[in-house]
């Protein structure tokens, strides 16, 4: 089993927002997926369960979008790996890279946090950086933008954001569907 992760902030106001981006792959993987129950509230997240993929490429999946706001996410991880038994090698976490252009999305096996908040609290309730991260780009912000670092991320995507945004969560999904495949066929996850 492999328990991905898409971290966000709950909440309306967060919906939508380019710290968000890794409960809407989450939300894009459960919908194009068959036999994904709908999210029930456990570990302190919103939680589903099945299988993603077909035939012999298909992997069992808990999808898990944390509802302890982005900084606290681990209080919802560790426990929910816990539980269901999964190692820190088959926890992929998504989230928005400020550091990777807008569109780029690239896997990473370990690494430390870059000043993401919720990966620190990630790696601290883990104990460990040894999992795998599917790094969704939103960019730094333009030039003129008023606000800090902070106020970018927190941000709703523009209008032609919104337009390719269906592309990027597609690719990222497929990242996640990759990562799960090569690991149930036994294959180290490229760094």
């Amino acid at each position: 089993m492999f328990l991905v992760v898409g971290l966000g902030n709950p909440g309306r106001e967060h919906e939508e927002t380019r710290h968000n981006v890794g409960f809407l792959v989450v939300d894009s993987l459960r919908a194009a997926a068959v036999g994904f129950p709908e999210f029930k509230e456990r570990f302190r997240g919103l939680l589903s369960r099945g299988q993603l993929g077909g035939g012999t490429g298909s992997c069992e999946v808990a999808l898990l979008k944390p509802q302890t706001f982005m900084n606290l996410s681990g209080g919802s991880i560790q426990p929910a790996a816990a539980f269901l038994k999964v190692p820190p090698e088959r926890i992929v976490v998504v989230h928005d890279e400020l550091d990777l252009p807008w569109r780029d999305v690239r896997v990473k096996v370990g690494g430390g946090h870059a000043g993401h908040n919720g990966l620190r609290s990630i790696i601290d309730s883990l104990g460990t950086r040894d999992f795998v991260r599917v790094r969704v780009g939103i960019g730094k912000p333009p030039a003129g933008f008023r606000g800090s670092g902070a106020d970018w991320v927190l941000s709703r995507f523009d209008p032609v954001e919104r337009t390719e945004l269906p592309g990027v969560l597609g690719a990222a999904a497929s990242a996640v569907r990759r990562v799960c495949e090569a690991g149930e066929a036994g294959l180290p996850v490229r760094k």
